[in-house]
């Protein structure tokens, strides 16, 4: 699935996830939307999101780690999670056997309307009543776009930023929420016999540039407006997206 020995490969990869590692950094999230997009121009979706698995689980965990609320949010976001992890594993036969052509559409697709909702949609509020309903839901859309796709931001994202949760409780719910869609596309990837020894490998290898990229993010942060970085983030990557959606169909 993926050659070892060419290093313009290997430089691509290190250089993808440094500068995922760096969105992460300043934004709190965007690693595995940043590396699926950026490697989606050199591997197949399958084979990206096989080599995201590691880096994302480990820098989500320690976001997930960063905080002193982890059971109160475990405890009022377990349907969402239990909904992430029935969708992983139905939607990622389509990432498996669904094609590369398909698989690159759904990606840039995917990307694209993560970015252009993120970039024009107004804050809304989650009303406490329709949480018991709307958590499993979202969670299962959730899951069925991250297995078919490799990206776990759509819906989730808005919807925990929607559920009106304190800024620490907030990056820690995300990364409960990343963590867990990790977890499950990592167990439905595995369960259809997609890693590989070479995969695995340089997944784990990918994770140094990820975190040298996050601290320098942390750093950028400290210096520049996150909000204008995100803007520009984001902006990029709906450009992405489309090129990706035009890649699938031209």
């Amino acid at each position: 699935m993926i050659d070892l020995s060419d290093p313009l490969l290997l430089v691509a990869v290190a250089a993808t996830f440094l500068v995922a590692g760096i969105v992460k950094g300043v934004t709190g999230m965007g690693l595995p939307t940043v590396a699926m997009g950026g490697l989606g121009g050199l591997l197949s979706p399958l084979a990206a999101a096989a080599l995201l698995i590691i880096p994302s689980f480990v820098t989500n965990v320690w976001q997930l780690l960063a905080g002193p609320s982890i059971m109160s949010i475990v405890r009022r976001l377990w349907p969402m999670m239990a909904g992430v992890v029935l969708g992983t594993f139905a939607g990622s036969s389509l990432l498996k056997d669904g094609g590369a052509v398909l698989g690159t559409f759904m990606l840039g697709l995917a990307l694209a309307v993560y970015a252009v909702y993120t970039l024009l949609a107004r804050p809304f509020q989650v009303r406490p009543q329709c949480e018991r309903w709307l958590s499993p839901l979202v969670g299962g859309v959730t899951g069925l776009v991250a297995g078919a796709t490799g990206v776990f931001v759509i819906p989730a994202v808005p919807y925990v930023q929607a559920l009106g949760l304190r800024r620490d409780d907030l990056v820690q719910a995300l990364g409960l929420s990343f963590t867990v869609s990790t977890v499950a596309l990592a167990a439905a990837l595995g369960s259809r016999g997609v890693f590989e020894m070479d995969t695995l490998l340089l997944s784990a290898a990918a994770i140094a540039p990820a975190l040298l990229g996050m601290w320098m993010g942390q750093y950028i942060r400290r210096r520049v407006s996150p909000a204008a970085f995100k803007r520009c983030f984001l902006i990029a990557l709906a450009l992405l997206g489309l090129e990706m959606m035009l890649r699938g169909v031209l």
